[in-house]
């Protein structure tokens, strides 16, 4: 299996909920997260370590976000993403004006908000020449193609939809790992789950003989769990 960049995220919000939901998604993808509660908090956290995006609430005391990302572009050009619940232009044209490259409105879906971190993480890696995210995922004799999109078992193309390759992303990224319905659910269909959905039963149905004949082969179900994908084929 690959491994992930762990890259430092600093998250500036004085709502503990915001914090505590980026941090929970953005730790289970691998990042390692810094927290700061205030403008001044997070200046002081960006300055005394090696951060490599921040996640920055607009209105936040002691120093906002806007003039906390003047601070920041006085001495590095990491990825900035501004938070805010103003859904007002020109908040957004001011952020990006002063050197934000993404803005969230609030409330947003975490997984948006992870899939926007890795967006412009991937972009900055890239301009500063800096080792990035691997683009293929390994796990037994299956391989995906992060950019196409493509899943590989052995040598043969194995073609999927949007929601059964970012189910399959999910599943090797973490190997051994067990998933539930609804954290298979919010990452395939994007959306928060509530009830219980045929749905999934049906893309893992499908999902299982796409892969192989064998159904358990790789996606064993955890009987009152959920799913997870095998690490080693079984003998």
């Amino acid at each position: 299996m690959t491994e992930k960049l762990k890259s430092t995220i600093l998250i500036a919000d004085d709502e503990y909920e915001i914090r505590e939901l980026l941090r929970l998604y953005l730790e289970k993808e691998g990042y390692h997260v810094v927290e700061a509660i205030d403008g001044m908090d997070a200046l002081s956290k960006f300055e005394a370590g090696d951060v490599d995006l921040a996640l920055l609430d607009v209105m936040m005391p002691k120093l906002d976000g806007f003039h906390l990302l003047q601070k920041i572009r006085e001495t590095s050009n990491i990825p900035v993403l501004m938070l805010s619940a103003r859904i007002a232009d020109h908040d957004k044209i001011l952020g990006l004006g002063l050197g934000a490259d993404d803005y969230l409105t609030k409330p947003f879906n975490p997984l948006e908000a992870v899939a926007r971190v890795q967006s412009n993480l991937r972009r900055y890696y890239s301009m500063m020449g800096k080792e990035q995210v691997p683009d293929i995922l390994q796990v037994q004799d299956l391989k995906l193609n992060l950019e196409s999109c493509i899943l590989y078992k052995e040598e043969t193309m194995i073609e999927l939809t949007s929601i059964e390759f970012k189910i399959m992303k999910l599943f090797m990224e973490n190997p051994g790992k067990v998933f539930t319905k609804q954290q298979i659910f919010e990452q395939g269909w994007g959306e928060e789950f509530i009830v219980a959905d045929n749905n999934i039963m049906v893309c893992i149905s499908k999902l299982r003989a796409k892969l192989s004949e064998d159904s358990n082969k790789y996606i064993k179900t955890i009987r009152g769990l959920g799913y997870r994908l095998e690490k080693k084929s079984e003998k």
